[in-house]
């Protein structure tokens, strides 16, 4: 695969670039097997639609992901697929030290650039550590739910959703 390098024009990092060292969607850490892809995610409906804030911010990633997702400025939980809101915020991410440099708005953007290709070894370890951590709530749920019953805990649902977990199938 030829390197290819992506600027970024997140108004959180300007003139923030990155290199994608694997192909879109492959080589996966062996560990790291999200059963959403990005775009999957968006359609589902995340972070009540203000992830993705501020003009520039989806611009590095494909624009087919974005087709027909709302991206506004003030949380609306309705955009969420379980219809509530299920995560903190920004501030509280950053006070609990689960903000890296390179990805000032945290995992969904790390997971969006992973999948994308691009490389950090130590951080992505660092994340995917995060990311099989969230397996609790998976087990929570399917100890208090019965299958198939997705109104049951909606917020761990959600929050399982923006993890790249497809929390519909537990």
């Amino acid at each position: 695969m030829k390197k290819r390098i992506v600027k970024s024009s997140d108004p959180l990092q300007r003139g923030y670039c990155y290199t994608l060292t694997a192909p879109a969607g492959k080589r996966f850490d062996p560990e790291f097997k999200p059963q959403l892809t990005p775009q999957q995610m968006l359609e589902l409906g995340m972070f009540g639609g203000v992830y993705f804030y501020g003009k520039g911010a989806v611009d590095e990633y494909p624009k087919a992901w974005f087709k027909n997702i709302p991206i506004i400025e003030k949380r609306d939980k309705s955009l969420n697929y379980f219809n509530v809101n299920a995560s903190q915020p920004m501030s509280a991410w950053v006070k609990k030290g689960w903000i890296y440099a390179d990805d000032p708005r945290g995992w969904v953007q790390w997971y969006f650039r992973y999948y994308m290709g691009r490389r950090i070894p130590k951080e992505d370890a660092r994340q995917i550590h995060r990311w099989k951590m969230m397996v609790r709530h998976i087990a929570q749920i399917k100890r208090k739910c019965v299958p198939g019953d997705v109104s049951c805990n909606p917020r761990q649902r959600q929050a399982l959703l923006h993890w790249a977990y497809d929390s519909r199938k537990f």
